[in-house]
This record gives structure tokens, sequence and C-alpha cells, in this order.
């Protein structure tokens, strides 16, 4: 039997289209102007940089890269709000899991002042039980001790949740954790390329977890 959803933000239930264009395009943008020097080389300088905090919390830190970029990636994020979406199928999906009578525990990467900007522009929050972001714990989903850490904070059941999230490493620890059922996300941004699960079932959108979910709400 299900009882707790598990729920990713950036990617699984917001289109990835809004980060894509703050860290791809904005963020080179404001260093090829301070620097006066061509799009490109501000785009390899982007990704050179960002490579040395890949899979730690830094990674996902905006307060870190504002001091490393001296660009605030906070205002940036505000300059492009309106490309905030919700993805397709993540509010039918929501209410189902209300109407089943699910809980939902939405568990982010994402810098809380992200989290707090992104759950006040769509509204999302009132389907949450809980609203953890890694940064609070100290520890980024990628590694399995977040998972073991949220099961304290939420005291959830791994072998009666399920988790969706884009993020193949995170899927992959929870699982390490006990999580009994994980799924991918396939399209992430709606403006971007397919991502692939090899070990993991995945979904184009959310609400394809609806008839899934209605016969393990009854049992396993």
């Amino acid at each position: 039997m299900i009882e707790t959803v598990l729920l990713d933000m950036d990617g699984t239930l917001l289109d990835l289209h809004f980060d894509d264009q703050v860290w791809n395009h904005a963020l080179p943008a404001a260093l090829a102007k301070r620097h006066n020097e061509p799009i490109a080389a501000a785009q390899a300088r982007v990704v050179n940089t960002l490579s040395h905090a890949r899979g730690s919390l830094n990674w996902y830190c905006l307060d870190y890269w504002t001091n490393a970029f001296d660009i605030s990636i906070h205002h940036l994020e505000q300059q492009h709000a309106h490309l905030v979406a919700i993805r397709d199928g993540t509010l039918e999906f929501l209410r189902h899991l209300r109407a089943l009578g699910l809980r939902a525990v939405l568990a982010t990467n994402a810098h809380p002042a992200s989290l707090e900007r992104k759950m006040a522009l769509t509204g999302l929050a009132d389907h949450f039980s809980h609203l953890v972001s890694a940064h609070t714990l100290g520890i980024p989903k990628e590694d399995r001790r977040f998972w073991s850490t949220l099961r304290e904070k939420t005291d959830f059941d791994p072998a009666t949740s399920v988790l969706a999230d884009d993020n193949l490493a995170a899927l992959s620890a929870a699982r390490e954790d006990g999580v009994r059922h994980v799924f991918g996300i396939r399209y992430p941004s709606s403006t971007g390329t397919p991502r692939h699960y090899p070990q993991f079932a995945s979904v184009n959108s959310l609400a394809e977890l609806n008839p899934w979910l209605a016969r393990r709400r009854i049992k396993i």
C-alpha cells in the first residue's frame, strides 16, 4: 500500500526551462556584459566554474554562485520569474493524490529562497505536508544520507513510498536507502532533450502515475 509520495520540484513539478534560461543564457549574458567578452567565452566560463562543485550542495546554492560569479543569481531568478511554469499533468496529479488521501512531500535540492519564490508563484505549497530543501538538511539528494535524514524529519516509510525525480543520482540514492518505488521524468524541460533512466521506470507526465497509484493505494 502506498502512503507517501515524494516529489522533486525543478524538472518534476515545474518546467526546467526556467532554470535552463537562468543558468545557460541569463548568467552567461550578464558575465559577457560585465567582462566585455564574447558570449561563447562567458558560457565556457560558467560551465568550467560550475563543474568544480558538481555533486556537492554548493552546486545548488544560489549564494555560493552569487559570490563565485559576483552576479546575483537571486536577481536573475527574479528577472526571469515569468518563465516559472507548472509542468503539464502536475496539478491533475496533485489533486489525484489528495483524492486518494495520500501524503505528498516535496524534497528538492533547490536553495530555500528559490523554493519559496517558486511556491509563491505557483501556489503549489498547499498540496504538500512538508517542503524540504536539501540546504536545510545540509546534504544533497544524491547522497543516501539525505533520504535517511528526510525520513527522520517527515516520518515516511520507504517501503510504502514512491519518488518521482528527474535526477538519476537522487533516484539511485533513494533506492539504496530503501525507497521501494522510483520514477524518472523523461522531459524535465519543455524545450530540452529527453533523459534516460536505465535502471528505473520513467514517465513523461506525473499524471501518467495516477492509475498506478490508484491500484497501489489499496495494496502493493
